[in-house]
């Protein structure tokens, strides 16, 4: 049983062979390039892998930082700095923005921020006192955007790779342990099926070419019989020839007999 379903069940004929043939000449040449995917996205997987630990390891430092200077803003300007940042604001200065890259046939999210808003509104922000701080509160906080922008594309990356990753291992294996040993199994049965159809045809060439020979040798002691025979009894050969002189003789017509 375990023979059977580890091959397809087809008709053992020489156009099949080459069907299945053909079939796993494709199943390698797609292993092979499902391998050299695999081995591509395994690459830029641990490349992302290494970006991310290096963008975290750093995030905490930026964040602590702007999280300091948003505390000297405060004690230096006031609280009431909060409200005239909000009054300010009409729209986001700092937009981000998606796109797709290919990689290896995988279409990765990234995400990058932009500059779209006019930064100039806001000189005037801690003009009266802690100017300063407020200008180094923004661009620390700024700065954390785009460190949390590039984290987020990395870590969306890091998930869309490793489902395509496991994807790709998936068919790899099944095509490794499944389809091309199914395909070796039907090729070596059905060329076993062939060869016991030529052995087949040979033994029944066999036998009636031995039923000739027997034939052609009964006729030719027949022959040689017949051949005895008439050299023991010669005239049996020339009946027919002896009549033909009688009548001949008699003239052809037989005389009157009377009584």
């Amino acid at each position: 049983m375990s023979g059977q379903t580890q091959r397809l069940n087809v008709v053992p004929t020489v156009t099949m062979l080459g069907v299945v043939k053909a079939r796993l000449v494709g199943a390698t040449r797609g292993h092979a390039l499902l391998k050299k995917k695999s081995d591509a996205l395994t690459v830029q997987f641990r490349q992302i892998l290494k970006k991310i630990v290096s963008t975290k390891e750093s995030m905490g430092d930026i964040m602590k930082n702007s999280s300091f200077a948003l505390t000297e803003a405060k004690y230096v300007a006031g609280d009431n700095i909060k409200h005239v940042v909000l009054e300010n604001v009409k729209e986001a200065s700092l937009r981000v923005r998606s796109r797709t890259e290919n990689v290896a046939g995988v279409k990765l999210p990234k995400f990058d921020y932009t500059a779209d808003g006019d930064a100039s509104k806001n000189d005037l922000t801690g003009l009266a006192r802690g100017g300063q701080q407020v200008q180094q509160c923004r661009v620390a906080y700024i700065k954390a955007i785009e460190v949390l922008v590039e984290l987020a594309s990395l870590q969306t990356s890091f998930l869309t790779l490793d489902e395509a990753i496991k994807t790709t291992n998936r068919r790899v294996n099944a095509l490794e342990n499944v389809v091309k040993p199914r395909l070796e199994n039907t090729i070596s049965y059905i060329k076993g099926e062939l060869g016991e159809l030529e052995r087949e045809d040979f033994f029944r060439l066999k036998k009636i070419q031995g039923y000739k020979r027997r034939e052609i040798e009964r006729k030719r002691l027949e022959a040689a019989a017949k051949d005895k025979l008439g050299d023991k009894f010669p005239l049996h050969k020339d009946v027919s020839f002896n009549s033909q002189n009688l009548l001949a003789a008699a003239g052809g017509k037989d005389e009157d007999i009377i009584f």
